[in-house]
């Protein structure tokens, strides 16, 4: 995760902050619009955080 996190922060310029915030709100708009994913997408994303204390 905290290397999807790191690519976030350079493509797009923001912080670490803004780059978790980011990921928060897809992973909750993809478990929105699909979900039947919402398994796959918490494995994917973290179910209730990382180890790496980037919040997800």
């Amino acid at each position: 995760m905290e290397e999807l996190i790191n690519k976030l922060m350079q493509n797009a310029g923001i912080s670490q902050e803004q780059a978790v915030k980011a990921l928060e709100t897809i992973k909750d708009f993809v478990k929105e619009k699909f979900p039947m994913l919402g398994g796959a997408v918490d494995n994917l994303f973290g179910a209730s955080g990382s180890t790496d204390d980037d919040g997800l």
